[in-house]
């Protein structure tokens, strides 16, 4: 059923009325308060009997009525919500009390009104206790009438220090959340009141949270305070009481689902600087030119297409195979790129389908492709070879092929740092990519072809990072192939802007890859996701602790360490510090076809062992995997 109009207006403190009806009912109680202010001084000055009074006293009284209601806007005092009143909004009045009492001085002395200098302390008093005092009241009658109106969940925080504080200010704004109290070990904060909220001994924590009918506890203590911090969710844990683990404000914050503790962002488990990728280049070399981005919905190609909308291409061509995808990044793309003045054309289409590129290639007049379609997940392709060396080899090689015969100017694969020395199906089609793209740069001047390799790209689907956020949310248990594994991470950002900068860098046929540091341990990063949200380790021995962490072993394919390059002696600088290009044995022109018609032949022939054996024969010596990498 829904809520009568006046209650809602009462529920949310004014702020649901339009904006124009809150300034008038705020500027006509502040300008009521004003006169008040101006009538008490008079009594207090010259009596109540007007005859007394001097003859300049009404023009004094008009023109400073007129002048406030002019100036009035300018303070802003409408803003005021009428659910807190904090010192950023004490000070605000205090400023409009002292111009009022300012306004006050002026007139007096303009119309030489006797007194006019106690006049106008006067009025800077009782206008600054006015205002106060109206919204004050005003809080306290609506917050009443709240709690009248609407059932508000009853909260603690444990915790009075600055991020206690802070947090306790933030939610009491929450229509649907009242703090009621803080728990404290410092005695010196116990007995005192906080904002109007009293601190309490945590030592009766329970009975206290049951006595008053708090239905959560929200822990706010520092990292520091680990330790403490876990014997109070263990105490809430055996009494039932729900409790909720929010290290900082910030956190709060960041984490619009309030029955959930934050889980740390994709950016929080680097463990190094963000990359400045952010150079002129990029804009010049994509500005006014139409650009089609392969596997457009995915995550690596929906952040390419946000970040060339800066660029002011004159046209972006989304080719993806998924409608679903297409849908999405189409929606998400539209209002942006009609602000940016860029053009959009979806396309629905495989990269598989020769005819199909060849029609959109000419018929948009394409010069850039961003080839970003690919199967990627190692698992998945490990058990269906012949549909990733179909989409991932015969996919660029028809791609690459449209593009020449298009005239496009530049074409930059996506690949990856499992490329790098193959043990799975999709590392070695990625290679076999790498080596079409530089066999065909032999043969065409009129596209230069060059690849990036990406480690693990945060916040992608099928990367650690939104698995173990699920599980980690789902209370675990968060699932580790192996303790050894490491990889490479970088970011969503990071990656599209490298494949933008390769595109510009490229002579051709070459590699570019990211300097990312050392790799990373995947159980460390399993541990610190969990700490950072506010969780605890299962202990295997003792069984403390809330999430566990379960070895599944390496999957087929998989190794325990990733590589960017084959050997870091064959790296060469670009004009960016952190943007490598790798020089790296080539097939040669008859290898590479010689190896397409093979796999052709078996994938035709539904021979799934030959199409993994070919996958891995034709790839060079030095790309092979040495033995202290396989588990």
């Amino acid at each position: 059923m829904r809520k009568p109009v006046y209650k809602k207006v009462l529920i949310t403190g004014l702020t649901i009325l339009p904006p124009k009806v809150v300034r008038l009912i705020l500027h006509s109680s502040d300008t009521t308060v004003f006169i008040v202010s101006l009538m008490a001084s008079v009594s207090v000055f010259y009596g109540v009997d007007s005859s007394a009074w001097p003859t300049s006293l009404a023009k004094v009284l008009l023109s400073a009525i007129g002048l406030w209601m002019l100036l009035l806007p300018a303070f802003r005092l409408h803003r005021i919500k009428l659910v807190i009143l904090n010192a950023s909004d004490l000070l605000r009045l205090v400023l409009a009390s002292v111009v009022a009492a300012l306004l006050m001085l002026a007139v007096g002395a303009v119309f030489s009104l006797p007194k006019f200098l106690e006049m106008s302390l006067s009025v800077w008093a009782f206008s600054f206790a006015g205002m106060t005092a109206s919204r004050a009241l005003a809080v306290s009658i609506l917050g009443d009438l709240r709690e009248r109106l609407r059932k508000r969940t009853k909260v603690a925080v444990f915790g009075a220090s600055a991020a206690g504080v802070q947090m306790a200010l933030t939610m009491s704004q929450a229509i649907d959340i009242r703090i009621v109290a803080f728990f404290d070990d410092n005695r010196a904060l116990q007995g005192v009141e906080v904002g109007g909220v009293p601190v309490w001994s945590p030592k009766s924590l329970v009975a206290d949270m049951y006595r008053h009918d708090i239905k959560r506890l929200i822990v706010a203590l520092p990292e520091s305070a680990a330790k403490r911090q876990r014997m109070i969710i263990d105490q809430c844990k055996q009494a039932g009481i729900e409790v909720q683990v929010l290290p900082t404000v910030i956190d709060l914050l960041a984490e619009r689902d309030g029955d959930r503790p934050r889980v740390v962002g994709a950016n929080d488990i680097l463990e190094r600087s963000k990359v400045d990728l952010d150079v002129p280049e990029v804009t010049q070399s994509y500005a006014g030119r139409v650009i089609m981005v392969t596997g457009a919905g995915g995550s690596i190609g929906s952040e390419l297409c946000r970040q060339l909308l800066p660029c002011r291409p004159s046209k972006i061509i989304l080719y993806e195979s998924s409608e679903f995808n297409l849908y999405t990044i189409d929606m998400d793309l539209a209002p942006r790129a009609r602000a940016a003045g860029v053009a959009v054309v979806s396309c629905l289409g495989s990269i598989t389908d020769p005819e199909r590129l060849r029609e959109i290639m000419q018929r948009e007049g394409v010069e850039i492709v961003l080839h970003a379609a690919a199967y990627k997940h190692v698992p998945l392709v490990e058990d269906n070879p012949i549909a990733g060396v179909a989409n991932n080899v015969f996919g660029t090689k028809t791609l690459a092929d449209a593009a020449i015969e298009a005239g496009v100017e530049r074409f930059i694969l996506v690949s990856s740092d499992k490329a790098v020395r193959p043990t799975s199906v999709m590392g070695a089609t990625k290679r076999i990519a790498e080596l079409i793209l530089q066999d065909l740069q032999t043969r065409t001047t009129t596209t230069l072809f060059s690849m990036v390799r990406f480690g693990n790209v945060l916040g992608s689907s099928g990367s650690v990072f939104p698995l173990f956020k699920a599980q980690i949310e789902a209370g675990g248990p968060v699932t580790v192939t192996h303790p050894e594994v490491r990889r490479y991470f970088m970011t969503v950002q990071e990656a599209a802007r490298l494949v933008l900068l390769a595109g510009t860098y490229a002579e051709g046929g070459d590699v570019f890859v990211l300097d990312m540091g050392q790799a990373q341990n995947i159980l460390n990063v399993a541990r610190k996701m969990i700490r950072m949200s506010g969780r605890q380790e299962k202990d295997p021995n003792t069984g403390q602790g809330d999430i566990e962490i379960v070895f599944t072993g390496l999957r087929p394919g998989e190794k325990l360490y990733e590589e960017l390059f084959v050997d870091r002696k064959n790296m060469r600088k670009t004009p960016h510090a952190r943007i490598l290009r790798a020089e790296e044995q080539r097939l040669s022109q008859f290898e590479v076809a010689g190896l397409l018609r093979e796999l052709q032949v078996a994938m035709e022939g539904g021979d799934v062992d030959k199409v993994r054996s070919l996958a891995f024969s034709r790839i060079d010596q030095t790309a092979r995997v040495p033995e202290r990498y396989q588990a």
